[in-house]
């Protein structure tokens, strides 16, 4: 049996199922998102990046660890719990940062071994990288509003033509 579109068999014909299939096909895209800047937040490398930077100014638990990336990249990127930790726990285990119980929460701080991984490596904070045309981590995420408007328009458009009366 065919897949068929809400849109199929109606007066509107191939056009409206064009309309329909790009919607779709948008939808499918946007839900693929993480809502990470461009080029940040795609794996592990940049959550290890971002925590290094970090660290490098002064110590910190996981949750404001969490929270500092949120406000430095404006929302645009806010990488989860199950992503920080993890990563908290390998640095940890390689010798570049160690934990120490502070009024109940586990702070973070990089040890000699870590700072010099930093300053080896030139880790820089992901959110402080611009583009090539100057543009920050608040940019990015500006930029994404109109594909959305976008695709809230053709989604609006879409329910119309499959409960509006003709005129």
């Amino acid at each position: 049996m065919a897949a068929s579109t809400p849109t199929a068999g109606s007066a509107f014909g191939d056009a409206a199922d064009g309309v329909w299939q790009a919607m779709e096909s948008l939808r499918a895209r946007f839900e693929k998102r993480d809502g990470a800047p461009a080029g940040h937040g795609a794996g592990p490398h940049d959550v290890r990046h971002a925590v290094l930077a970090l660290l490098a100014e002064e110590p910190m638990h996981g949750y404001r660890i969490i929270h500092e990336i949120g406000e430095r990249t404006n929302g645009a990127w806010t990488p989860n719990a199950g992503a920080v930790y993890p990563t908290l726990q390998l640095l940890a285990d390689e010798g570049l940062i160690a934990a120490e119980t502070t009024d109940g929460r586990k702070v973070h701080a990089l040890t000699e071994a870590g700072r010099a991984a930093v300053a080896h490596d030139g880790i820089t904070a992901p959110w402080a990288d611009a583009d090539a045309h100057g543009h920050d981590a608040h940019d990015r995420h500006d930029r994404s509003a109109l594909p959305k408007a976008g695709l809230s328009l053709a989604q609006a458009a879409a329910q119309v033509q499959r409960t509006g009366t003709p005129a």
